[in-house]
């Protein structure tokens, strides 16, 4: 178990099925809080990972649906507060690609849906939980190291990605009144089951970080832990850069 830093904390968080959040979601509930999760469709993932969560002690609660939905954003919310009694944290983490190495190919439906899963649905679903979170709250975006570096082959998901970097910047100078902390984290490339069904076992091989390797999930999720405890109190409209050596700005 770890020192229980969000011990009886709440935490919603969406994508955690696999990847980046199901790693956040586990660590947070070694941490002793409990976890609403929001999947799109991958049931059997979203399963094994509440299994996962409920072993350690912690409640889970699962809602598959689509957050550019606000209707489920509000039905969600009202769930999530009537199971768990309150939410803390929130992290926006779901998110989908579609590459193409020539503008030409983009089509527009995986363009809308791009935008939609990265930064609209995410605006919904913060804008639900919002007047729920109270003084000492947290909200963390996921984002990514092509936001500063740009990516030949992900035109539409780097600028989503660019478009989290400023809603969370401007999202914190709006919820300092409410003391409310907004930050994200960067990963650079990453080992998830989506960058393996996108890119495939070699992913980004040519353009690997300094470290000479892709992260694992359960490199990344210390980050959101820490910027979600007492230990990053001071740190708020930030961008943390877990991307194994990777130079970036901002």
């Amino acid at each position: 178990m770890g020192n229980l830093k969000l011990l009886d904390k709440s935490v919603l968080i969406t994508g955690a099925d696999s990847g980046i959040g199901k790693a956040t979601a586990l660590l947070f509930a070694k941490e002793g809080a409990d976890i609403a999760i929001i999947y799109h469709d991958d049931d059997g993932s979203a399963e094994q990972t509440k299994n996962e969560i409920t072993a350690l002690g912690r409640k889970c609660i699962l809602f598959p649906g689509d957050i550019n939905d606000y209707e489920f954003c509000e039905q969600t919310v009202e769930k999530v507060i009537s199971e768990l009694g309150k939410i803390d944290i929130l992290i926006n983490n779901a998110g989908v690609q579609f590459p193409s190495d020539n503008i030409e190919d983009l089509e527009e439906e995986n363009i809308r849906k791009t935008f939609d899963s990265n930064i609209v649905g995410m605006i919904l679903l913060t804008k639900v939980v919002f007047p729920y979170l109270k003084e000492g709250g947290s909200i963390v975006n996921t984002t990514s190291a092509v936001a500063y570096q740009g990516h030949p082959e992900l035109l539409d998901y780097s600028a989503t990605k660019g478009a989290i970097v400023s809603f969370t910047r401007s999202l914190a100078l709006q919820a300092k009144q409410k003391g409310i902390r907004v930050n994200a984290v960067a990963p650079g490339p990453v080992a998830t089951p989506l960058t393996k069904e996108t890119f495939g076992e070699e992913e980004e091989d040519e353009s690997k970080p300094p470290l000479q390797r892709n992260a694992s999930t359960e490199e990344i999720a210390p980050s959101f832990l820490f910027l979600v405890s007492d230990d990053a109190a001071q740190i708020t409209g930030q961008v943390i850069h877990p991307n194994g050596g990777l130079i970036v700005n901002g």
